[in-house]
């Protein structure tokens, strides 16, 4: 099965505040194997408007470190899973946390 995760980035790093990131790593998996890797430059910061904007690109899950309860619940609504408090890895590290089932997550460390 084929999964597409994005992970929000700032600076080259995971990004703590969803919304606000400078790009996504995407990364595409199948069969529990990174099969490819690219970085997507989001629209500006608007309300409500990354949650449709992923899913037309495909992607099944996120892995963030902070995400508002808004964006959980309209991800939710685009039936893409999410995981919040993410450790602040690399992007092809988390995913292949989450891959081996190793993925950490702790505090959801958005404030609002």
């Amino acid at each position: 099965m084929k999964s597409v995760f994005a992970i929000p980035m700032e600076g080259g790093h995971l990004c703590s505040h969803f919304g606000h990131c400078e790009q996504f790593a995407v990364i595409e998996a199948e069969d529990n194997r990174i099969t490819n890797e690219k970085l997507l430059t989001p629209p500006p910061h608007e309300p409500g408007l990354l949650p449709g904007w992923l899913a037309e690109r495909g992607i099944t899950n996120v892995i963030a470190g902070g995400m508002g309860q808004r964006a959980l619940n309209l991800f939710a609504e685009q039936n893409i899973n999410v995981e919040v408090g993410a450790e602040p890895k690399s992007p092809h590290d988390l995913v292949s946390d989450f891959l081996n089932r190793s993925l950490i997550t702790g505090k959801n460390v958005c404030d609002h």
